[in-house]
């Protein structure tokens, strides 16, 4: 979404094809980006998804917010219900400067940054290999 001109919807099945990925599993991300925000959807023939900012105003936290909750940047790592300086467990002291390193990096990162990456070539959105996503929907159908 964050290569088409502003305002162009994009098919789920199209994304879907693009990145390789089930059409229902992205269809939920999806709607749960619009739940945030930061998409609009629109039905019909004409439907499908496109962003509501232009991508340099949306950086990747903020989709990890969403698609994550509150517990991605808040959560101990090792699942403990109560974690902080106070009453730290055994991976406080070294998870939490990593964990504030993986927020700034998102925080630093637009979907337009990330959309001129794979429109340059050099980078793409997926390195699935047909094979597995083959076998994937082989078990679901079985």
């Amino acid at each position: 979404m964050a290569t088409q001109p502003p305002g162009v919807a994009v098919l789920n099945r199209t994304m879907a094809e693009s990145l390789r990925s089930p059409p229902t599993y992205l269809a939920k991300i999806l709607q749960e980006l619009c739940r945030g925000d930061l998409l609009y959807s629109f039905r019909g023939k004409q439907g499908g998804f496109c962003l509501r900012e232009r991508g340099d105003k949306i950086n990747l936290m903020q989709i990890v917010r969403i698609t994550e909750g509150p517990g991605f940047t808040e959560d101990c790592v090792l699942g403990l219900k109560v974690c902080s300086e106070k009453t730290a467990c055994p991976m406080h002291a070294k998870w939490w400067p990593i964990k504030q390193e993986i927020v700034k990096l998102l925080q630093s990162q637009t979907l337009e940054m990330l959309a001129a990456r794979v429109v340059s070539g050099k980078y793409q959105l997926t390195d699935f290999p047909g094979a597995v996503l083959h076998e994937q929907r082989d078990a679901s159908s079985s």
